[in-house]
């Protein structure tokens, strides 16, 4: 069956910066920051949180709908698209705006500062989630804040189960509207920084929205692996270790993929990190979001070496 994901296509724009951003920082500064990188390395990727969890989920065997808005300038990416094979129906374009574009500087550090163009994007209320497709899942990710707002409430109305990652968009929100959210989810995913920032503006603990969700709370902590909260408690699940450490753009929509895929096909939830685990550490090896290659046995494979334990069916 199919799922739904709510989120953005963009063009990212991603450039290496071989020193580290603190050496050209004054701290005492930052009141008349005016500060410029010399990035030699320039890469211009297929992006977005829409696209790079549909990329991922297509590898992994799944039926991702990228529901999206986009410009009259993404004929390139909607061709990429169709070389993957993947579902175009719910992704709108719109003449009057540019498609999404990011500009992402990362240092040696892997510290990124991004400035993003939201374009057609703002304009994703326009589509509501569809109730006459076979969906069994959903994700309501960074996206205009309006359609965020909208598509939590219709995949609630619709009963569609749904995990809400708010990611960079978690500014744009203030509290009561992150608690409504996060009442209509079953799942929330954030990463470590959005996850004290999420706290502050709600006041919410671990044990306030897994009380609150039907499925449960996931915390992703890079190197260090990632959490997995439930009403039964904490489940630390450790990260996988990469061939090597390219480019950190798009690791988090590679683990949302595959924790997409365990949860739609009912598998334990901490066995859902685990694949997401994986298909990380095979996306920080390449530079951007959607360079990385993978088969499904080369993935299970993986899971079985890293965990001591077969993928489940």
């Amino acid at each position: 069956m199919s799922v739904l994901i709510c989120g953005s296509l963009a063009y990212d724009n991603i450039m290496v910066f071989p020193e580290r951003f603190k050496d050209h920082i004054l701290p005492d500064k930052t009141h008349m920051i005016n500060v410029a990188f010399l990035v030699p390395e320039l890469h211009r990727n297929f992006g977005g949180t829409a696209g790079n969890i549909a990329y991922n989920l297509q590898q992994l065997g799944g039926e991702p709908l990228p529901m999206a808005t986009v410009g009259p300038d993404f004929d390139e990416y909607a061709r990429h698209l169709e070389r993957l094979d993947i579902n175009q129906d719910y992704v709108r374009c719109l003449g009057d705006h540019w498609t999404a574009q990011a500009y992402i500087t990362t240092d040696l550090d892997d510290n990124q500062i991004t400035a993003f163009h939201p374009g057609a994007m703002n304009e994703a209320h326009c589509q509501p989630v569809p109730e006459d497709r076979d969906i069994a899942f959903g994700i309501v990710s960074p996206d205009g804040k309006q359609a965020m707002l909208d598509h939590s409430e219709q995949f609630r109305e619709a009963g569609i189960p749904h995990i809400f990652d708010p990611g960079q968009g978690l500014p744009l929100f203030s509290g009561d509207e992150l608690k409504r959210m996060i009442e209509n989810a079953d799942w929330l995913a954030v990463n470590s920084y959005e996850w004290e920032m999420l706290k502050k503006k709600t006041g919410w603990a671990h044990e306030d929205i897994t009380s609150r969700l039907s499925g449960g709370l996931v915390i992703t902590l890079g190197g260090d692996g990632s959490e997995l909260w439930t009403g039964d408690g904490k489940t630390h699940i450790p990260a996988v270790k990469p061939a090597k450490i390219t480019d950190p753009t798009g690791c988090g929509d590679a683990y949302r993929a595959g924790l997409l895929f365990g949860l739609e096909r009912g598998w334990d939830p901490a066995d859902a990190c685990r694949l997401g685990s994986v298909i990380g550490a095979l996306k920080i090896a390449e530079s951007g979001p959607q360079n990385h290659d993978f088969t499904p046995e080369e993935v299970a494979e993986r899971f079985e070496s890293e965990f001591d334990r077969p993928l489940p069916q």
